[in-house]
């Protein structure tokens, strides 16, 4: 007897859950495109290719979502079946995964001053996450691809556990070991850190929830409902990194590190020239009484800017 709630109920739990992320995913391309105008086009390219594949996997997911509910109403010795749609929402999620594990490789690459040694091991595991991606297109049936590529799907979701350690524990070391005598800068990369783990945490946790459930019910399709939900995490953990730029970059530019006379802001030498009023006995007046007067004076250096 199929189990109505956990088969049928988890699927459509899952695909509302996946829709309302797709609304924040849709939510931060917006925000990026009205904050970021002047990014470099393949930062611009990227989260447009990041957002068409979100989408197509909301419209994958509902398209299953018809084919379990409507075209097969009634007849529960469908739900075993895989439906195309279905399947292929595997493969975009691999996909999705693959473009936003390089995303984080290539920040560990910039952080690290290009360190292959880091970088490689981790784009070499999420190259293999997304080739046991495909196996389910190939079956027809659950009950077949449990029996013959099990193993396969866990170990893609292994696989991608494994990389989102990997990144955040990179991401860790690096922001750590960057730390100065700053209070002030160190309290941006302590913001920085948190980010990391926090991103990691969720796609970490999603997929090992997804895992467990994958292994420990083989009655029901709960771990189908909770693979809809990973590719959003995935999707809005790319975008909150982009978004979160601007602050952090206010940040710096108020409480950036000096060289010989020159403030570091946002990977620029910016000369500054403060003038303060003060009365006859030297003694600075306070705020309210005369108020700090201050002139900056900016002159571009040099500008290396790398958003990712």
């Amino acid at each position: 007897m199929v189990n109505v709630p956990a088969t049928y109920g988890a699927l459509l739990l899952g695909g509302l859950y996946a829709s309302l992320l797709s609304g924040l995913v849709a939510l931060q391309v917006i925000i990026y495109f009205k904050v970021y105008e002047g990014d470099r086009r393949r930062i611009k390219a990227l989260v447009l290719f990041i957002w068409f594949l979100d989408v197509l996997h909301t419209a994958l997911v509902w398209a299953g979502l018809w084919d379990y509910l409507i075209v097969s109403f009634g007849d529960t010795q469908q739900i075993s079946n895989i439906y195309w749609s279905v399947s292929t929402t595997v493969a975009v999620t691999g996909i999705l995964t693959f473009v936003v594990h390089c995303f984080f490789s290539h920040r560990i690459f910039m952080l690290s001053r290009r360190n292959w040694y880091l970088v490689i091991p981790i784009l070499l595991l999420a190259l293999c996450r997304l080739m046991t991606t495909a196996e389910m297109i190939l079956n027809n049936t659950f009950p077949s691809f449990k029996a013959h590529f099990k193993w396969v799907f866990t170990l893609g979701l292994v696989l991608s556990t494994a990389v989102d350690i990997l990144i955040t524990g990179c991401l860790f070391f690096l922001l750590k070991t960057s730390r100065t005598s700053d209070f002030n800068l160190n309290a941006v990369i302590d913001t920085l850190i948190r980010y990391a783990f926090e991103t990691g945490a969720l796609t970490t946790a999603g997929t090992i929830v997804a895992m467990i459930f994958w292994l420990a019910m083989n009655d029901n399709l709960v771990f189908m409902g909770l693979h809809f939900v990973i590719a959003k995490l995935y999707a809005n953990s790319i975008l909150v990194t982009l978004n979160t730029r601007k602050d952090l970059r206010r940040a710096r530019s108020s409480t950036g590190p000096r060289e010989n006379g020159f403030q570091i802001v946002d990977g620029r030498r910016v000369s500054r020239l403060t003038f303060t009023s003060k009365d006859s006995s030297n003694v600075m007046f306070p705020p309210i009484r005369s108020p700090k007067v201050t002139i900056n004076i900016e002159r571009s250096v040099h500008c290396e800017e790398d958003p990712m």
